[in-house]
């Protein structure tokens, strides 16, 4: 990054203003917050713009549905909207509504420049038409039976049960979604973009690095199947913007969904004076960012961008693009509860845990994202509660027993040194949306944070007489960890932070003040800043989310008599399936240390790096075997999915394989050389 302040403007796909936000709607927003606060926090000119998505036939048939009128639907959901966003700690600069003023001038203004310019086409065609609601029909509203397999009910463009495509006339027996109607064909004639015109620059656009190999290689396909002229125009009824010069027809969605950024940041641009051209003219030196999901690649990386050059503004400077969202290994459920809304979310969890826990597993790739609650609620209890803010809730009562003040001195400045040092390749790791990588690297510090903690032990340097300045300058060191991993993670804990602010009496804290220490300060008294997962909330959370949760009632017919067996024999037959078996994670772990357990004749408590899946607590018993001394620094295979098991001495968050018959004949199963933490084990 350049000494020089850089001008960035980021925006996120607009939501569709027809329904509620839901988690896999979240990620795109958590995601590109979290990059639009690292700028800010460094110090860039980083403004973050955003919309409903207002336009369109569902809108108006939602609006029908819920007998009001288009812009009363709207409205409702944009207030929806907005409260979600903020109560999940997502801040937009502006946000707005593509039917504003603002949407009307830059769709018409992109229009007429691109219809001068010779690529607005007119062609006649022949479209599926309701006669009973008297509109022409979109794909998505007609179904019928599929043309190539039989299926029933399959929509217009493509089949769900065999995967063709086809036009929806082809489609067997069609009826109309919205009427029930059988549709007929009419003739209209429709605006088309003339996108094969930039066919080459396209190509060239693809080449320029502005986005990620996979997403440009998926472009690429359409490019070499030949693009075609894209339909822009709507017949009436259609809830958006009539075309200038062409009574009774609409601008698709489509078309002016995207313009919904430039409207937005018109809006912003008016309200603090700035200069929209300085941002859009095809010469502007500031950046455009669009976080988006591969779901819309098409629009985002062909249509967009060739019809911002025919209209003579710049192209965005990256798209940055995300997979999609599953729970638990599948597909968003209302049956199993996880087809979860924001608000139902929110009312049962704290919205830092989810910013985290998809922070934790973000990188700059399109993979898609799977949310375990298993794994979010270890995550967030032992990142969060039992790693950073425990190296406070361990140290900060011992400050105020002494008066409230921090040591002039460290007692181990290295240690802080080190900490400080991590400012910039966390910085990196943000700027290249590597969060994953973030978050690793910042529990690694947190790590060796409560190790100090552990081994300097002030409780017990407390009881001593005359301990007072070791105590201090103790927890001094500590709290000054504790402040710095506070900074490097408040892009994504950002009420964290303001919590952390608080109790350590200090302004809010930029990026810079990561080359500063905290000495000779007094601090507030310490209240807890963050609570636990308990597993009650996750079940109630699914509950509230669960759609039919009576269970089916169980016929005579089924019911059969149970052999009752002895524990070996359930040892003996309880067989899984491959697919239970292929559910099991194994990944490389490196002990990062090792250490006997107190009151337990067999165990050892590891502490192991996973990766990008940060460290894990795990209690191992082959203490008979392996010595902290020659396990530490060794790969060993993980069971990295196993549910946390709550212990005397702890909780074991994994399992570490090993065989043998046990004692001192247990063979730990170390993978092959070359391995590196994190990898999967197959």
């Amino acid at each position: 990054m350049t000494q020089s302040q850089r001008r960035i403007l980021v925006t996120s796909a607009l939501p569709y203003a027809n329904g509620p936000i839901h988690l896999g709607h979240l990620l795109e927003y958590i995601q590109t917050d979290i990059w639009v606060r690292f700028q800010k926090l460094f110090g860039e000119n980083c403004i973050y713009v955003c919309a409903d998505d207002a336009h369109g036939t569902a809108i108006m048939l939602k609006a029908e549905e819920n007998g009001v009128t288009p812009e009363q639907q709207i409205a409702n959901v944009k207030r929806e909207h907005e409260a979600d966003f903020s109560d999940f700690l997502i801040r937009f600069d502006n946000y707005h509504s593509t039917h504003s003023e603002e949407n009307r001038h830059f769709a018409e203004l992109i229009f007429k420049r691109n219809k001068a310019a010779g690529n607005i086409l007119e062609k006649e065609i022949t479209q599926l038409f309701d006669p009973e609601k008297g509109m022409f029909l979109a794909d998505r509203f007609v179904k019928g039976t599929c043309p190539k397999c039989g299926a029933a009910d399959q929509y217009g463009d493509n089949c769900e049960v065999c995967g063709a495509t086809y036009s929806a006339a082809e489609l067997v027996d069609p009826y109309s979604t919205i009427s029930g109607a059988k549709p007929v064909m009419k003739g209209v004639t429709q605006l088309f973009f003339n996108l094969p015109k930039f066919t080459d620059m396209l190509r060239d656009w693809l080449r320029s690095g502005s986005l990620q190999e996979s997403v440009a290689n998926k472009l690429n396909e359409w490019l070499g199947a030949g693009l075609q002229p894209w339909d822009i125009s709507r017949e009436a009824p259609y809830f958006g913007f009539e075309i200038p010069g062409y009574p009774g027809k609409y601008f698709y969605v489509w078309l002016d969904a995207p313009i919904g950024y430039m409207a937005s940041f018109q809006h912003y641009c008016n309200q603090h004076g700035l200069d929209f051209d300085s941002y859009w003219a095809p010469d502007s030196d500031a950046e455009l960012y669009h976080f988006i999901g591969k779901d819309i690649i098409n629009f985002h990386g062909l249509f967009w961008p060739a019809m911002l050059q025919g209209a003579g503004f710049r192209k965005p400077t990256a798209l940055n693009v995300h997979g999609f969202v599953t729970v638990n290994g599948a597909k968003m459920s209302k049956s199993r509860g996880t087809f979860i809304k924001a608000r139902t979310y929110l009312d049962h969890l704290n919205p830092e845990y989810l910013r985290y826990y998809f922070a934790a597993k973000l990188t700059s790739k399109v993979d898609d994202f799977d949310l375990s609650l298993d794994d979010f609620v270890q995550r967030v209890n032992s990142d969060l509660i039992g790693k950073v803010v425990q190296i406070a809730s361990r140290t900060a009562n011992f400050v105020n027993k002494f008066g409230g003040k921090l040591s002039a001195e460290l007692d181990d400045a290295q240690l802080v040194a080190d900490v400080q040092a991590a400012a910039a390749s966390v910085a990196a790791s943000y700027e290249a949306r590597e969060f994953g990588r973030a978050m690793r690297d910042i529990m690694a510090l947190a790590d060796r944070g409560n190790l100090y903690v552990q081994e300097k032990a002030p409780w017990t340097l407390a009881k001593q007489a005359g301990s007072e300045q070791q105590v201090l300058a103790v927890c001094t060191t500590a709290l000054n960890v504790f402040r710095l991993l506070v900074l490097y993670l408040k892009p994504v804990l950002p009420q964290l932070a303001e919590k952390a602010e608080a109790f350590l009496n200090i302004p809010a804290l930029s990026w810079a003040d990561a080359q500063q220490q905290l000495l000779g300060h007094q601090i507030n008294a310490f209240t807890p800043l963050m609570q636990r997962i308990e597993p009650a909330s996750i079940e109630a959370l699914l509950a509230a989310s669960r759609e039919g949760t009576a269970p089916a009632a169980e016929s005579s017919a089924e019911k059969k008599p149970e052999k009752k067996a002895t524990k070996k024999e359930d040892a003996v037959n309880e067989h899984i399936s491959i697919d239970d078996f292929l559910k099991v994670k194994l990944r490389v772990a490196k002990v990062v240390k090792a250490a006997h357990v107190e009151g337990a004749d067999k165990l050892l408590q590891l502490t192991l790096d996973v990766g990008a899946e940060g460290t894990r607590n795990v209690f191992a018993g082959i203490k008979a075997k392996y010595s902290p001394e020659q396990i530490e620094g060794k790969l060993v295979v993980l069971v990295a999915n196993l549910a946390p098991r709550k212990m005397k001495f702890g909780l074991s968050e994994g399992m570490v394989l090993a065989a043998g018959p046990g004692g001192e004949d247990v063979f730990l199963l170390s993978p092959d050389s070359g391995a590196e933490p994190g990898m999967e084990v197959r």
